[in-house]
């Protein structure tokens, strides 16, 4: 018999070395939704791009990465 189930949308986002996991704040959001509103809280991810989705662990992941370059 076959089973199926609806897999978690979770959110990654990198700040100083540390990958940092972000809940989805609803399953209405689309992803551009979701960095936006978390561009409050991390406001580098107002120049991120959305890379994603890919399924890992059982989740569907979207990774936000920043534009951004060192400067120097």
């Amino acid at each position: 018999m076959l089973a199926t189930t609806t897999l978690q949308r979770v959110f990654l986002h990198k700040e100083n070395g540390i990958e940092i996991l972000l809940t989805d704040p609803g399953a209405g959001f689309a992803p551009e939704a979701v960095m936006t509103f978390y561009s409050a809280t991390y406001p580098i991810l107002t120049n991120a791009k959305i890379v994603g989705p890919e399924i890992k662990n059982d989740q569907i992941q979207y990774r936000f990465e920043s534009t951004m370059g060192t400067k120097g």
